[in-house]
């Protein structure tokens, strides 16, 4: 007899969640949705105040009122990612989920003469910082049975003009996912992926793009995407809830695209 869960629930009660680039956007999404859910989490980025700022929220949604542990890191320093990891299993003593959000964005072609160097740097946040971080997780995952979620994005799967060295990054973020999905199965950890289409955060004035510019492309992504609107850091904290959750164990290798129907619709900045 099939038996059927009529009802959905999230409980990460006893969990630890690590989340970086989490001091704003997408990140803190994700953190203050599992924090809401019982988890006990890990608050990362460069910044202090926008770091305590997310760990207030986390700590307001905590229903037992667990206090979040802070930690100012950059994602590109290997002593930095392992302070974090180091502080997470001193301040609660398990890992069971990892969340690889930090990111970058930056504009170029390849005859720029700046070009290899903007590739190197956004290779380092996208690609090397998540690859080195899964190295020196495994061994608190493997006795968690845990998990870790890769943010790539929709940008992995076309190429998107002047942005080469991104797609580039996130092609190969989304190989190193099923890669180590397959890696990290007989140690029963799942590796999964999401590709985020448009969400407008930060990540576009930091690279450069106007505050005018992302509200002219946030109201022409209103108008194309076949959902009608943008999207938002909830939507992708979302799949992350499931994606982590015992909803989701036989779900290991996966590309999950949350992007509002932009692969579908080509809806790309190209063609706006």
């Amino acid at each position: 007899m099939i038996s059927i869960n009529m009802s959905v629930t999230y409980d990460f009660t006893g969990k630890v969640a690590l989340i970086t680039g989490s001091s704003g956007g997408i990140g803190a999404g994700i953190a203050v949705q599992l924090a809401q859910s019982g988890a006990s989490v890990v608050v990362t980025g460069r910044n202090a105040d926008k770091v305590a700022e997310v760990a207030k929220q986390c700590l307001n949604v905590s229903p037992k009122g667990i206090k979040p542990l802070e930690v100012l890191a950059d994602v590109t320093k290997q002593e930095d990612l392992k302070r974090m990891v180091d502080q997470t299993i001193g301040r609660f003593g398990k890992l069971d989920i990892v969340v690889n959000n930090a990111g970058a964005l930056f504009f170029g072609i390849i005859t720029d003469h700046n070009f290899y160097n903007t590739y190197k740097n956004l290779m380092s946040v996208n690609l090397d910082s998540v690859v080195y971080l899964t190295h020196i997780c495994v061994e608190y995952l493997e006795k968690t049975n845990g998990n870790i979620i890769n943010i790539s994005s929709i940008a992995s799967k076309r190429t998107v003009r002047n942005t080469s060295a991104y797609c580039i990054a996130k092609s190969a973020l989304d190989m190193f996912g099923q890669c180590m999905a397959a890696e990290l199965g007989p140690k029963r950890i799942r590796v999964n992926t999401i590709n985020v289409g448009y969400i407008p955060t930060g990540i576009y004035e930091s690279s450069g793009v106007s505050r005018d510019s992302v509200e002219t492309y946030t109201e022409l992504y209103r108008q194309r995407l076949p959902v009608g609107r943008e999207g938002r850091p909830i939507d992708v904290a979302q799949a992350v809830h499931f994606l982590a959750s015992d909803h989701a164990t036989f779900i290991t290798g996966a590309n999950l695209v949350i992007d509002g129907g932009d692969l579908a619709a080509n809806t790309c900045m190209d063609n706006l």
